[in-house]
């Protein structure tokens, strides 16, 4: 037996480190049988090596070590060396960093020209891991020159990918990236895959690092499929991946992902199990569960410590203290802590976190009085805003209001409040996905509220309504974004269809449903990835003035209702002005909306025979007390006035038709007046074509559909589509351009993952993601279809559902139901408003009179009709 064997076998280990086990064992029994223990070192480390590769480290530690006894067996000094550097790199994998640098220290002396080069890389690497960037940095640096002169492109590739990581983690994202680069070429002239997709996935980190979502996405996305195509196991990539959701923050999906990991990542993998028990803790934090916060950092501080890991050790003590600021503890202690663990932070290269400790410093020595202190340390965060990554340069301009603010420039702070948030939404609509943009506007909370506070105290309504606008329902005032059609979204979306289909089936028929709830599951998250992997672009319209509002609004009045410290405010603009009123405690207004949604339920639920005389009794004395706290106290300003209400997120499943002012009057619900006003002043189109579509499984539906159509006006011209024609499809290519579609179907809103909220066609289900892909959208819409007007709702009254979607791409007007609907009794409701709006009715006008026209037919009736809401203009 020779020695190239061996070698080639530690050569594959990237390339294919399973065919690389089998090579070295092939290569290890030959060579004990010859006698030959070098040959037999080399073979071992190979082994090691790639099972190091497969995430198996406690047998490449035991191949590791039998290599340093092999290599000493046959008295090699450099063998030896190399055996103790490759078993260092293992160790300090599974958290023993100091032993791994020890083991390196040692071996250095023993080694020369190209064997040095490699073990100054590794000892690299472990400094790395240790947080010594500037130490790891300058032996990456001597790896690399090394490399290069001598024209060792694996070992030039390797130090490249190495050094990249380090320097997305640092701050230096470009020079990452050009690392990154060179790494994949090199890599991919010596034909090594998976060290390929290595690259992929680290570039997928500077990508995140940077703010640029869609493009980690895509990295980390090419990056697992490799993975999946090689059958090499990456666990661990799973903190990667958690980081990038909660900086979005995708909070539901992060919170499934770090409880995955804490399930999955044991034994060996103990940097991966700390890194996620700090991402669970970041998570709490964001969800206010303060207690677990604290619990979930404090255990991984313990281990970052054990793991000699100074800059995650400082992570999540910054967790821990930001939780005490939260909390309401305002002690010097807590300034002095936060301000030490963000010099910390900053020195390391965790600019982020340590941006937010100093604010938070900060705020802790204003509200103790220590002014000096306050506006030395928001100078020093500061100075973020001129560079860097939006996330930066966003609370950079969220710490300089508050210096100017603390300075007594109060419009200086209010310029910069406006600047952060500005600059946040010229970074969302890069955001090509619709679900990114959304909750991504978690990150200007901060400014938004600091804002309003000043306005609220200032008692100007102008202002009120300004700051209310400036962060509400921020992702429906930009340029909708559609995914690429070649991105594979049509299809994997019609897969999905198709396993949703047979799952429908299967669950009617009794049969088992695990293996296609998980086929399911799987095609969700593809249609998700493909989504958020787009790019975005376009502009962002500016909230509206109260005097271009006023003239919009012309004899109607607007009421927007604001959440401020859990108490309710409206401002509404009428007659030309503006006017701030206050209407108390929030939580009283949504105790009394859920007595009417349940009361409301109860009606069309109860049997016939069941008497409804006290629950309609119920319903409609909540709608009276949420009329009272509502709308009475500002009854003088809305005279008869056609209204546009635009509730604030929580009361956003209001049917606000029940209340006893809204009955027969025009009423409109948006999400916010920039939203309103971009409806109202787009252009019309002439009604004399009409979408009408109905799902299965509804008998009343094709009834409906039926009675509309013969309704329509002389002459004009209707796409009807029921049965076996009204596919996803064949609905949706009607839908596109249409003056006006009207659907009849089964309704479910999905509050855990509102984008695939869905109206049951013929061939499944068709979703938000489906409206979202076409390329003009039906100037109106009615949705008879159960809860289809209700939307999921994120910090910024951000809203996720049927509604945002379709007044996103810009339709006028929706009709829908925000409770459900019985078919059967819908259905004179339905004809009528088309009747209506056959006669030149606005949607609004049209809604009301058939409302009250059938408010009596029955109890169920009554609740249904209540129901229906008219969204956008």
């Amino acid at each position: 037996m020779t020695g190239v064997s061996a070698a080639a076998a530690l050569e594959a280990r990237q390339r294919d480190p399973r065919a690389a086990i089998g090579m070295g064992r092939s290569a290890l029994k030959a060579a004990w049988a010859a006698g030959d223990a070098e040959e037999a070192s080399i073979a071992e480390r190979a082994i090691g090596l790639s099972l190091r590769e497969l995430h198996d480290f406690e047998g490449a530690l035991t191949h590791l070590r039998r290599s340093v006894r092999a290599a000493e067996r046959a008295g090699s000094t450099r063998l030896v060396a190399l055996a103790r550097v490759s078993l260092a790199f293992v160790l300090s994998n599974t958290g023993r960093h100091a032993l791994a640098l020890r083991a390196i220290n040692a071996a250095l002396p023993e080694l020369r020209g190209g064997d040095a080069d490699i073990a100054r890389m590794q000892r690299g690497l472990v400094l790395h891991y240790l947080c010594r960037y500037e130490e790891a940095q300058r032996e990456y640096n001597w790896a690399i020159e090394a490399a290069r002169r001598t024209d060792d492109k694996l070992g030039e590739a390797r130090a490249r990918n190495n050094r990249g990581l380090l320097r997305a983690y640092t701050g230096g994202l470009r020079a990452a990236d050009e690392d990154f680069d060179r790494a994949a070429v090199l890599y991919r002239e010596l034909d090594q895959r998976l060290a390929v997709a290595d690259v992929r996935w680290n570039a997928g980190i500077s990508a995140s690092r940077a703010g640029d979502v869609p493009r980690a996405l895509t990295m980390f996305a090419e990056a697992e499929h490799e993975y999946r195509l090689l059958e090499v196991p990456r666990p661990a990539l799973l903190i990667n991946r958690l980081e990038l959701l909660v900086s979005v923050p995708l909070l539901e999906e992060a919170r499934a992902a770090a409880d995955r990991a804490l399930a999955e990542l044991g034994g060996d993998l103990v940097l991966a199990r700390s890194e996620a028990l700090f991402h669970r803790a970041r998570i709490a934090l964001l969800e206010d569960d303060l207690d677990l916060a604290v619990e979930l950092a404090v255990a991984a501080r313990k281990g970052f410590r054990r793991e000699k890991r100074e800059v995650w050790e400082a992570g999540a003590r910054h967790v821990e203290l930001r939780a005490a600021y939260l909390s309401g503890q305002r002690t010097r202690a807590l300034v002095t802590a936060l301000t030490r663990v963000a010099s910390r932070l900053d020195e390391l290269g965790w600019r982020m976190a340590g941006l937010e400790a100093r604010v938070d410093a900060a705020l802790v020595a204003r509200d103790i009085g220590d002014r000096k202190r306050a506006v030395a340390e928001l100078s020093t965060a500061g100075a973020a805003r001129r560079g860097g990554p939006a996330a930066h340069r966003v609370q950079g301009w969220y710490a300089e209001a508050l210096r100017r603010d603390l300075l007594g420039n109060r419009r200086g702070a209010q310029i910069a409040l406006r600047q952060g948030l500005a600059l946040l939404d010229e970074y969302r609509v890069s955001l090509g996905a619709s679900e990114l943009r959304a909750l991504s506007g978690a990150q200007g909370k901060a400014l938004a509220l600091e804002g309003l506070r000043t306005a609220v105290a200032g008692g100007q309504a102008g202002r009120v309504l300004s700051w209310a606008e400036a962060w509400r329902a921020g992702a429906l005032r930009m340029t909708p974004a559609r995914p690429p059609e070649d991105s594979g979204l049509a299809d994997a979306l019609a897969e999905l269809r198709a396993v949703t289909a047979d799952l429908e089936a299967a669950s009617t028929a009794g049969r088992p449903t695990a293996a296609l709830r998980q086929r399911q599951v799987r095609g969700e998250q593809r249609v998700r990835e493909l989504t958020r992997q787009a790019g975005g672009g376009g502009a962002v319209f500016k909230p509206p003035a109260v005097r271009d509002l006023a003239r919009a609004l012309g004899s109607s009045a607007l009421v927007e209702y604001i959440d401020h410290d859990g108490a309710l405010l409206a401002v509404v603009v009428a007659g030309g002005r503006a006017s701030l009123h206050r209407l108390g405690p929030l939580d009283a207004a949504l105790r009394e909306l859920r007595l009417l949604r349940f009361a409301l339920h109860r009606l069309v639920t109860l049997p016939e025979h069941v008497d409804r005389t006290a629950v309609r009794a119920g319903a409609e004395h909540a709608a009276k007390l949420l009329q009272d706290r509502l709308l009475e106290p500002v009854r003088r300003r809305l005279d008869d006035r056609p209204l546009v209400l635009v509730p604030t997120g929580k009361l956003g499943g209001l049917p606000w038709s029940a209340l006893p002012a809204c009955r027969g009057r025009s009423v409109t619900v948006v999400p916010s007046a920039t939203v309103w006003l971009r409806a109202a002043t787009s252009t019309l189109i002439s009604h004399d074509r009409v979408v009408l579509a109905a799902g299965p499984r509804l008998p009343a539906a094709p009834t409906e559909i039926a009675a509309i159509d013969a309704g329509s006006p002389p002459g004009g011209s209707a796409s009807v589509l029921v049965g076996a024609s009204a596919t996803v499809d064949a609905v949706a290519a009607a839908m596109d351009g249409a003056p006006l579609a009207h659907v009849a179907a089964h309704g479910s809103f999905r509050a855990d993952n509102p984008l695939f909220s869905a109206l049951e066609l013929a061939d499944g289900p068709l979703t938000v993601y489906d409206l979202e892909r076409l390329r003009t959208p039906p100037a109106r819409v009615v949705l008879s279809a159960c809860d289809s007007g209700l939307s999921a709702v994120r910090p910024g009254d951000e809203l996720m559902g049927f509604t945002a979607a379709l007044l996103g791409l810009g339709t006028r007007t929706l009709v829908a139901p925000v409770v459900p609907v019985p078919a059967e009794v819908t259905t004179p409701l339905m004809v009528d408003l088309h009747r209506r709006l056959g006669k030149g009715d606005s949607p609004a006008v049209a809604l009301a009179g058939a409302q009250e026209a059938h408010r009596d037919d029955s109890d169920a009736a009554y609740a249904a009709g209540a129901g229906f809401l008219c969204f956008g203009a």
